[in-house]
This record gives structure tokens, C-alpha cells and sequence, in this order.
């Protein structure tokens, strides 16, 4: 089946689950989480074909992470969807409402987006998370994953079309783009009559491509070139352990602080921070300054400031101030999540106040930039654009609204 009979399909179906009560959408989630649990030996199975080609690509590191599903990460999945079944439905919400002098009432209503086309890399998880978040919300998707998880996203989606299924919906109301090759994306985002909406997640390369190629409406997913500043006022244990979090948990991530600020009049701790990211395998470049207290740290070029690693890499940088620390990130970030370190409210209130990121944080970790941890049950991606969503996208980010008028015979004169 060709794209664009699967988003004709999609499109159909979507006007069925738009309209699904809450009872109907759950019942669909609660019966996904059992056919992952009876089907996750087949699940791994079918993973393991995807590591293997990837391996004998000579495919490692972060993205080899991204890529392995284990029994874990299932059960992390199946815990997704619970937590998805357990939040309001924000279908059919009144978000506002007015009567008119005329007597004409107006009431803002939360609707589906309708169809959504989502396209992603090499994380099999997104298949679930995009699906769940899409089916709650009362829309109907169509899957593009990397040709590199074909095999896991295949079988993943088998099991969500049965579930849909065994609750009397179309299983089209979750198509899957059964294809590896690239002009299944460029054909996806050609279908402005049936598709409502791109979000494409994965690296810049591919983010860049849907932004400047789709024709659909795309809601962009950004990268993290994230930074980590230590003010002057820094309780410096409490930065350490929040350098090496945002850091080292999980370097792939776009969440994941690819920078280090480090206020001048406490330079003299920055030996401390050095040593904890050395002891983790983080390779390091800096500023001269940074390479002047350490020659084994080479320099930092311009380049390296913009760049999102996605690796254990980063940059250290030493700045004159807050002021100094805050214009350089508004230069050189993307947007995502900035952290500052201080005990010093006025300059923690500032720093939020004049950084134009979609996440903040005064002590604590960026890493916290995720739809489960911000109580969303999941995510559909991280927004840095400022239209429709910013930040990490729920059920409420799938929505949109129409405008419900009532009268008793009101014309206009």
C-alpha cells in the first residue's frame, strides 16, 4: 500500500476516534498494555534484528542505545501507557466561554488535531509513545520510523493496530509507512488534503529536512544545545552533582547539557568540575581560559558553541558574570533547556526572566525536560518553536479548538 492510500485511510478513521468516548480510548490502551506484555519476547526478537544490522553497520555509542529495546524498557512502556489511562481526556473541554450583548453564547471547545504525521529516527519507544498520546487525544497517526528499527516498529505497531482493533475501531486509525525508503517521507509530506500536522522527531539533519521540505503543517521538535551556568552564588556540591546528571545519565538525549558556565570568581573550582567530568570519560574542550588551567583540554572553536555533541563531550566556558553568562547562551543555544545554579534568588529570577529557552531551571538538572517527568504519562517530542507548542508536547499539545456559537434566531443587522 502506497503513502498515500495508508493517509487516506488515516484520514478517514480519524473522524471515528475523534469521537470516541474516554471509556472506548482507554479500553484500547489498557488492551495494548496486554498484548505487549504477552507479545514482548517476539518484540525483542525482532529488535535484535534491527541491533544486529546497525552493528554490523558499524553503528555505536548513543545511537546504539537509542535503538536496543529490553524487557525494561518495555515495562517502561506498558508503565507510559498506564500513566496515559489515568490523565483527563482533553477532548471536548471548554476552555472558555462568553455571552455576546446580542445574547449569542460562545464557548471555545478543545478538539483533535485530526491526522498527524510523525516521523522519527531510531527509537522504537516513540512508535508506542506517539501512538498512546495520539489515541487519547482522538487522533489518528501515521508512523514514519528509521529504516535502521524497521523490524521493531513493524511489530510494535502490529500490536497497537490490534488492540484498536479488538475494541470495533479501524486499525487505520494507526497507519505505519512500511518502507525504508527516504521518498516515503517526502511523499508523507506532500498529503496537505489528509495530513493536519508533521512533527518530526530525531537529529537536526532530519528535523531541518521535514521543517524546509513538508508541505503539511509541521510542528517542529528541536534540538539541545543545552547549557549548565555556575553563578557566583553556586552551592558548588550541589552544581557538581547537577553537572554530572544533565551531563552523564544519558548523553544521547537532547536534553543533556552540552555546556558548561562557569561564573569567573569561582574559576578557582572549576579543577573540581574538570576532575568529576574526566572521571566519567567526558571528553572536554574550552575557552583559553579553561585550556590555560589545563593543557590537556584543547580549544573550543566557534563551531563547537552551537553544536548539540549527543554524546559524553562538552565545552567549559568561563564568563565575566550573569549578565555575560546569559547573553552568550541567548547566542549560541537552541532554544531547549537552560539551567542556572545559584543561591541567589534575584539572580535565578533573571536569568529565567531574560533567557529565551522552553525550559528553565534554577538548581536542578535539564535533564528534567520530559513529558513523563513534567506528569504528562509521555510525549509526543520537545517543542522550541514558540507557535501552537513549546516544551515537551502531551495530550493538550494535540489538541486545537473550534468555536461553538448558540442563539435563539440572532441575525445580524
Amino acid at each position: 500500500m502506497n503513502v498515500t492510500e495508508l493517509v487516506i485511510k488515516a484520514n478517514a478513521a480519524s473522524k471515528k476516534i475523534a469521537n470516541a468516548s474516554t471509556t472506548v480510548k482507554n479500553n484500547i490502551l489498557i488492551k495494548l498494555k496486554e498484548i505487549l506484555a504477552e507479545n514482548a519476547g517476539k518484540i525483542l526478537s525482532e529488535n535484535a534484528k534491527d541491533v544486529d544490522s546497525a552493528t554490523k553497520k558499524g553503528t555505536k555509542g548513543a545511537f546504539l542505545e537509542r535503538l536496543t529495546l529490553s524487557q525494561k524498557k518495555i515495562d517502561v512502556m506498558i508503565e507510559g501507557i498506564d500513566d496515559v489511562i489515568k490523565l483527563s481526556d482533553p477532548i471536548g473541554l471548554v476552555l472558555s466561554g462568553w455571552r455576546r450583548p446580542n445574547g449569542l453564547q460562545i464557548n471555545k471547545v478543545s478538539v483533535p488535531l485530526g491526522t498527524i504525521g510523525i516521523v522519527y529516527e531510531s527509537r522504537p519507544n516513540v512508535t508506542i509513545d506517539a501512538a498512546i498520546l495520539c489515541i487519547k487525544s482522538g487522533n489518528a497517526t501515521v508512523l514514519k520510523g528509521g529504516s535502521e528499527a524497521i523490524n521493531s516498529n513493524r511489530i510494535l505497531t502490529n500490536c497497537i493496530r490490534e488492540a484498536i482493533q479488538a475494541n470495533g475501531l479501524s486499525p487505520d486509525i494507526v497507519c505505519f509507512i512500511d518502507s525504508t525508503e527516504r521518498n516515503s517521507i517526502d511523499e508523507l509530506m506532500s498529503q496537505r488534503k489528509y495530513v493536519d500536522a508533521i512533527i518530526p522527531r530525531g537529529g537536526a539533519g532530519l528535523i531541518d529536512y521535514v521543517v524546509t521540505n513538508s508541505k503539511v503543517p509541521v510542528i517542529e521538535t528541536g534540538t539541545g544545545n543545552c547549557h549548565v551556568y555556575v553563578h557566583e552564588a553556586a552551592d558548588i556540591e550541589m552544581a557538581r552533582r547537577i553537572v554530572i546528571n544533565t551531563k552523564t545519565q544519558r548523553p544521547g538525549v537532547c536534553n543533556a547539557a552540552e555546556k558548561l558556565l562557569i561564573d569567573r570568581s569561582v574559576i578557582d573550582k572549576l579543577p573540581l568540575f574538570i576532575a568529576d567530568l574526566k572521571a566519567k570519560n567526558v571528553e572536554l574542550l574550552g575557552c583559553p581560559e579553561v585550556h590555560k588551567l589545563d593543557s590537556s583540554i584543547p580549544l573550543a572553536s566557534e563551531q563547537d558553541l552551537y553544536e548539540e555533541y549527543a554524546e559524553l563531550k562538552m565545552a567549559i566556558k568561563v564568563v565575566d558574570n550573569l549578565s555575560h553568562a546569559i547573553d552568550h547562551i541567548n547566542k549560541y543555544n537552541t532554544k531547549h533547556s537552560e539551567a542556572i545554579v545559584t543561591t541567589n534568588y534575584q539572580a535565578g529570577q533573571e536569568f529565567c526572566d531574560r533567557i529565551d529557552a522552553a525550559a528553565l531551571y534554577i538548581n536542578a538538572s535539564t535533564r528534567f525536560t520530559d513529558g513523563f517527568e513534567y506528569g504528562f504519562g509521555a510525549e509526543i517530542g520537545i517543542s522550541n518553536q514558540k507557535i501552537h507548542a513549546r516544551g515537551p508536547m502531551g495530550l493538550m499539545e494535540l489538541t486545537t479548538y473550534k468555536y461553538i456559537v448558540r442563539g435563539d434566531g440572532q441575525i445580524r443587522g
